[in-house]
């Protein structure tokens, strides 16, 4: 094996690959990453913890094809510390050689026959936008589980029927949806499946910018799901489809309906946070043109704040987890929210209000176009108010 590649190239693939490498590996040959050229030009690097895949596909000048397993996380810190120069890498010996300008270093390989055979992915179930696909996977995956032992509760739930897709997590305390379109291969597609949230978020954020998203998804006997897009892929294991009705619980009556500028809404609960402790929420009264946002802890210190703020309906008070109102209000690219709540000891639902862009040749007797739903939805148990 003997191929040259450029650094940030081989960097950046070499990352891909390594997300997947087990820490504390079961067998020794999983510490390993495979690195494979052939003679077409094309390296892939691929990394395989029997729950996760990872492969990273690059153009190389490929002089010896062939294949060889290193130790992942050091061929990882070597390659992201070499100087910005073309890489050499070949075989020599027991030995993968990686040269870069006046550095060289030598790793011992793994036996390659010892490998598992990576998994193939499910057959193409359709495509995303990659900056769609990433924008929706973040939103949504705060608010999933962290408690190992509810599995369910750790994964992002994605249903899909025809051409719309929703993204779900909930961690019993609050729901974080996302409703979009994507474009099927088979318009009657329909699939209920649940993915490791942790790992569908890595992946998301981490495939390259304005990049088609391809998702693999089979019958309901597969067991696996794929997602690739520009030269990187992986593929999951799927938790138990069993969720919550979740669409159901993001519909209901409100009696007061609150809009709010997001950034300033923001740092006002950052600041009021700065006096709570663990446990102590933040709190929000709602009144005609002002939400007065306080937290205290004990005697000791408190915050008391006031915003502009329009409410339709009844004068609310209620009270959240700081941490879970930023989860909510990150999700919302838009300049306001609006905050619905039917009354202080039940769920609050918080979405964006679409910004309204000025058409200039619109005439001022003429009606504004109406709100387009950006699909978010964040739905939060407020903390019950002793006092």
């Amino acid at each position: 094996m003997k191929f040259r590649v450029d650094r940030q190239t081989l960097a950046d693939a070499v990352a891909w690959a390594a997300r997947t490498l087990p820490t504390r590996p079961a067998l020794p040959v999983l510490a390993g990453m495979l690195v494979e050229v052939t003679d077409k030009g094309e390296l892939t690097l691929a990394g395989f913890d029997y729950e996760v895949s990872a492969h990273a596909r690059e153009d190389a000048d490929v002089t010896e094809p062939g294949r060889a397993l290193v130790p992942g996380r050091l061929l990882s810190d070597i390659v992201r510390n070499l100087p910005p120069q073309p890489v050499e890498v070949f075989t020599k010996g027991s030995e993968v050689v990686v040269r870069c300008g006046p550095a060289e270093f030598g790793l011992l390989t793994m036996p390659v026959e010892d490998y598992p055979t990576l998994p193939e992915p499910p057959a193409r179930a359709g495509t995303v936008p990659g900056d769609l696909f990433a924008t929706a996977v973040a939103q949504v995956t705060p608010a999933a589980g962290r408690d190992e032992t509810l599995p369910m509760l750790t994964g992002v739930r994605i249903d899909i029927e025809g051409d719309t897709m929703w993204l779900a997590c909930t961690d019993r305390y609050r729901i974080a949806a996302r409703e979009l379109t994507w474009s099927p291969d088979d318009p009657g597609f329909t699939a209920g499946v649940v993915v490791p949230a942790r790992t569908l978020a890595d992946t998301a954020k981490s495939i390259k910018r304005g990049a088609e998203v391809a998702i693999n998804l089979g019958g309901t006997a597969d067991t696996l799901i794929g997602v690739s897009g520009g030269g990187r892929s992986m593929t999951s294991r799927l938790l138990d489809d069993q969720y919550i009705n979740y669409r159901s619980r993001l519909t209901g009556t409100w009696s007061s309906v609150a809009e709010i500028r997001v950034a300033p809404f923001v740092e006002a609960i950052k600041r009021a946070a700065l006096v709570t402790e663990r446990g102590t929420p933040v709190r929000l009264g709602f009144t005609a043109d002002e939400v007065r946002i306080r937290a205290a802890t004990g005697d000791s210190a408190r915050a008391n704040e006031a915003l502009a703020a329009s409410l339709t309906g009844d004068d609310i008070d209620i009270a959240f987890a700081p941490q879970y109102l930023l989860d909510g209000l990150a999700g919302i690219d838009t300049e306001y929210a609006r905050l619905e709540c039917a009354g202080p000891t039940k769920a609050a639902l918080l979405t964006a209000i679409p910004d309204k862009k000025d058409d200039p040749d619109k005439k001022e007797d003429e009606e504004a176009p109406p709100e387009t739903d950006t699909g978010y939805r964040y739905l939060a148990m407020p903390v019950r108010l002793t006092s």
